[in-house]
C-alpha cells in the first residue's frame, strides 16, 4: 500500500479538473504519505506541478503501479469524497474510500483501503497531507559534463 499513497492523493481530486477553477494552484508542492495500519509507514516527497500538469496531477496517478476508476467522486466546495477502485500491473485490487478537504494551496485526504491477501481480507488507513511550498519550482540542477 506504500506505493497506493501518491495515487490516492492525486486521484482524490480527480474529476475537479473539469470545474471552471483549478482546485488546487501550479507550484512547487511537498506531500506527506502516512501509512498507519496494516504496516506503518510515513514518506514525504516534494514534486513541481506546473499549469499544464495540474489537471494531470488531479486526475491521473503519480507512478504507474495502479490504475483506478472511482465510480463515486464529489469534489466541490473545498470538500471531497471518493469511492472505487484501484488495480496494480498484476491484477490485485484495492478498494478504496476517501474523504478530506482541499484549499487552493494544500489537500488533506484520509482513505480506507481493503483488499485480499492469500484469500484473507486486510484492511489499512492512510492519509495524505500537501502543500505548495512554492509559487515557482526550483531551477533544476547543472547538467554534469
Amino acid at each position: 500500500m506504500k506505493l497506493f499513497l501518491p495515487t490516492l492523493a492525486a486521484a482524490a481530486l480527480a474529476g475537479s479538473a473539469a470545474a471552471a477553477q483549478s482546485p488546487i494552484l501550479p507550484g512547487y508542492w511537498e506531500s506527506t504519505n502516512t501509512v498507519s495500519s496494516p504496516l506503518h509507514s510515513t514518506s514525504t516527497s516534494r514534486r513541481c506541478i506546473s499549469p499544464a500538469d495540474v489537471d494531470r496531477f488531479l486526475t491521473g496517478p503519480i507512478n504507474h503501479h495502479y490504475t483506478c476508476i472511482y465510480p463515486t467522486r464529489r469534489v466541490g466546495g473545498g470538500k471531497l469524497a471518493m469511492k472505487g477502485i484501484c488495480t496494480d500491473n498484476k491484477g490485485r485490487q484495492v478498494q478504496v474510500s476517501a474523504s478530506g478537504a482541499y484549499t487552493p494551496t494544500s489537500f488533506h485526504v484520509d482513505a480506507v483501503m481493503t483488499t485480499r491477501f492469500l484469500g484473507l481480507p486486510v484492511s489499512g488507513h492512510a492519509t495524505t497531507e500537501a502543500r505548495r511550498i512554492a509559487e515557482a519550482c526550483p531551477e533544476p540542477p547543472p547538467a554534469a559534463g
